[in-house]
């Protein structure tokens, strides 16, 4: 396959990770409150350790890893376990286009990270966008929190979260395959999760006590496991296929995408405020992008939100 070609494939790939990645969203908002959150997140890296551990074992991409990857595949599995949780709890409250878009400003928490972490140069006009962009989240919070309550600001803990995973994914993600690196995070998520959904099984404890799903909420289960495993391999191949200068821009469409569904399936529309919001995140954000690679810095690879 040339370089077109692979290019190609790429996009899209990454077009069908915007669309699924949403699509995964709704099923958890589907599935409401009537199964406690903690399941939801345990049961998403089930099917994401089940589905890719037998393609790991058949292709020889599996390893034994050491004290010190163990360590990090646990802490980059209790960040992504509690961006989960609080993702999907902001989604039985708000609708998915609004709670994606706060999410949006991971990047820019990425990028003020990086400056205090991990001394990589930030200029003035990087912090001005980066300003700007959480300014469009506040126009999207704001009326949120009047609704729902503090809720509204779960996305932006989500977001958080994720910058400090891909600055731990940033270490390991050139030692192996993103299939492999995959399965290990599925792996220790539930090494991690069930032992607490085990302790507070009957506890009465609602985001932590599990229950046995029945009629449609094991189906929407059963869709968000394998949509959310479908979504993240489209998204590792991409990123094989394609340079991530190329993709990332893409990204953008996830919040159309989750606009369609959100007023499809939940009649959900973002009102004007949040419209201005998402134009504020959406333009701040591909400035810090296109100024990255002005500056001749390897462009931050696309991150799915969950």
């Amino acid at each position: 396959m040339d370089q077109a070609a692979r290019a190609s494939l790429g996009i899209l790939l990454m077009v069908g990770f915007c669309v699924l990645a949403p699509l995964q969203d709704s099923f958890a908002k589907l599935i409401g409150g009537d199964i406690a959150v903690g399941q939801v997140a345990a049961t998403r890296f089930l099917f994401q350790a089940g589905l890719l551990l037998p393609l790991a074992l058949t292709f020889g991409w599996l390893h034994r890893p050491a004290r010190a990857e163990l360590g990090l595949h646990l802490v980059r599995s209790v960040l992504l376990l509690v961006a989960t949780g609080c993702f999907f709890t902001a989604l039985r409250f708000m609708p998915i286009a609004d709670a994606i878009a706060i999410f949006f400003v991971e990047p820019f928490i990425l990028t003020l990270l990086g400056g205090l972490l991990l001394g990589e140069p930030v200029g003035p006009r990087r912090y001005i966008a980066c300003g700007v962009g959480f300014a469009g989240a506040l126009l999207i919070i704001r009326p949120s929190f009047q609704d729902v309550g503090a809720v509204a600001l779960l996305p932006v803990v989500t977001a958080g979260c994720f910058a400090i995973y891909m600055i731990l994914t940033r270490r390991m993600a050139t030692r192996m395959h993103p299939i492999t690196l995959q399965v290990y995070t599925g792996l220790a998520a539930l090494v991690l999760a069930t032992p607490i959904l085990w302790a507070f099984d009957g506890s009465g404890v609602e985001p932590l006590d599990p229950a046995w799903p029945t009629g449609p909420v094991l189906w929407f289960l059963v869709g968000l496991g394998v949509v959310a495993t479908l979504s993240h391999v489209c998204l590792s191949f991409a990123l094989s296929l394609a340079p991530a200068s190329l993709l990332a821009p893409l990204q953008y469409l996830e919040i159309v995408a989750a606009t369609v569904l959100g007023f499809y399936i939940f009649g959900d529309l973002p009102d004007a405020m949040s419209f201005a919001g998402i134009a504020l995140i959406v333009a701040s954000g591909l400035y810090v992008f296109l100024r990255e690679r002005q500056i001749g810095r390897r462009p931050r690879r696309p991150v799915p939100p969950v």
